[in-house]
């Protein structure tokens, strides 16, 4: 899911501070975002059973190649991996408490409804209106395999509803009229035979 921080969506409150936007660290390996017209895209995930060093590198490189391509949000499946596990930061990188990994992540509770204009890092270009809580509750586990539950509120909701559809499969325009779909898809189709997708 692209950063919408230059919308007037409500990000979370982060203190001005020299800190880089993205963290430093150890050099991380940046994915290519898989776009539209992949089939890994709409198959639904695998559930991760194997937990360790591996896994909270591939987490840590997943950060890194959200925040590479702009994003607050990014599904294992983005990167050409069918696994159920997706990273979210509403924050883009600016506060390191925003970082959040969701293994085997399962919506337990929904509240509210809001309209917004979403997009997505595998559809670039394209954005489109949807409805998704206003308020969820996720279970999930963390890179060790822990069990945890985490609730989002309007952006982060938004982007934990968006990230999980991707490990289930379906991509945001899936939510969008048929025409407003089908309009998108032949776009898409003009730009693949310009060689420009």
């Amino acid at each position: 899911m692209p950063d919408k921080s230059t919308s007037s969506e409500p990000v979370a409150a982060t203190a001005e501070t020299d800190a880089p936007a993205v963290p430093t660290g150890p050099p991380r390996k940046i994915y290519s975002i898989i776009k539209y017209g992949d089939p890994i895209l709409e198959k639904p995930t695998a559930v991760i059973t194997e937990f360790g060093p591996a896994l909270e590198d591939l987490t840590e490189d997943m950060f890194a190649s959200m925040y590479a391509a702009q994003g607050v949000g990014l599904a294992a499946p983005q990167i050409g991996k069918n696994l159920r596990l997706t990273v979210v930061d509403v924050t883009a990188g600016k506060n390191p408490e925003g970082k959040i990994v969701l293994i085997n992540p399962e919506i337990i509770h929904a509240e509210g409804e809001k309209r917004e204009e979403e997009g997505c890092l595998s559809i670039p270009g394209f954005r489109g209106y949807v409805v998704r809580p206003q308020f969820v509750t996720v279970k999930a586990q963390n890179a060790k395999g822990e069990p945890f539950e985490i609730r989002g509120e309007d952006l982060l909701a938004r982007a934990f509803c968006h990230e999980i559809d991707h490990l289930n499969g379906i991509l945001f325009i899936q939510h969008l009229s048929m025409l407003k779909r089908d309009l998108i898809r032949r776009k898409i189709k003009k730009l693949r035979k310009q060689g420009e997708w």
